[in-house]
This record gives C-alpha cells, sequence and structure tokens, in this order.
C-alpha cells in the first residue's frame, strides 16, 4: 500500500468521525416543520457514518495501515468541519450536501489510486460509499427544492 493510499483513506475515517458528531448534533438540534423527517434522516446518516468509519479503519489495518483514531488526529485532517452549533434546518441540510460533495470528489480520486494500485478491494469500498453519497446528496437537494 502506497503512502498515498494510506493518507486518503485516513482522510476518509477522519471526516465521517467528524460527520458521526455533526449528524448527532444535527438529530438533537434540529427545530421546526421538518423536525420529524430530519431527525429520522440525520439519525440514519450517523449511523452510516458509523459503519464507514469502521469498515474504512478495518481495510487500513488489513493492508498494514494506522488509522486515526484520536480527535487531534481526526480534526488535524479532515476536510469537513464540524457543526458550527447554530445551524438552521436548512442550513444544517446545504451544509451536509457541501459536505458530501467533499468527500464524493475525494473519492473518486482515492478509486483512481486504488486502480493504479490494482487494489480493486480499496477501490470497491470506495466505491460503494460513492454511490450511497451521490444519492444522499441528490435526496438532500430534492428536499432543499
Amino acid at each position: 500500500m502506497s503512502v498515498k493510499l494510506n493518507e486518503i483513506l485516513n482522510v476518509q475515517i477522519a471526516n465521517w468521525n467528524v460527520l458521526f458528531t455533526k449528524l448527532h448534533n444535527y438529530h438533537w438540534y434540529v427545530k421546526g416543520q421538518q423536525f420529524f423527517t430530519l431527525h429520522l434522516k440525520f439519525e440514519e446518516l450517523y449511523t452510516e457514518a458509523a459503519l464507514h468509519v469502521d469498515n474504512l479503519a478495518e481495510r487500513l489495518l488489513a493492508l498494514g495501515g494506522s488509522p486515526v483514531a484520536t480527535f487531534h488526529e481526526i480534526l488535524e485532517i479532515a476536510t469537513v468541519k464540524d457543526a458550527s452549533g447554530n445551524e438552521n434546518a436548512t442550513e444544517m441540510v446545504r451544509t451536509l450536501v457541501g459536505d458530501f460533495g467533499i468527500i464524493v470528489n475525494e473519492l473518486k480520486a482515492g478509486m483512481s489510486i486504488a486502480n493504479l494500485e490494482d487494489d480493486e478491494t480499496t477501490g470497491d469500498m470506495l466505491l460503494a460509499i460513492h454511490y450511497s453519497l451521490e444519492k444522499h446528496v441528490w435526496m438532500l437537494k430534492s428536499f432543499l427544492g
């Protein structure tokens, strides 16, 4: 495994850890007419985020890498930002669309590197996350109108 693939997987682990916390914030603090819809959606997304963290970290370990596992490391390399804590429901959804867009682009780069390294398993894992995010982005954008 290359240093580059190790870095790509660790950024994904960091991002999904940030999103796990951010999505809990959104789940707990969403208010307004869309409360029930978004409260459930955010729970679905943080449950998915937890699976991504674990699967990515275990894949990295299987490749001989070392997944980031402290808040310090996570916040240092994550490319998505933590919640501000005062977003309204619409801002929460818009922020997630942006965050997922960042990750989709990173996943594309990761799939290319995995392909160059003839690592189909990692490429397939990243593709599955990519597919899921594209669907979430479509749904969240539809929610926003």
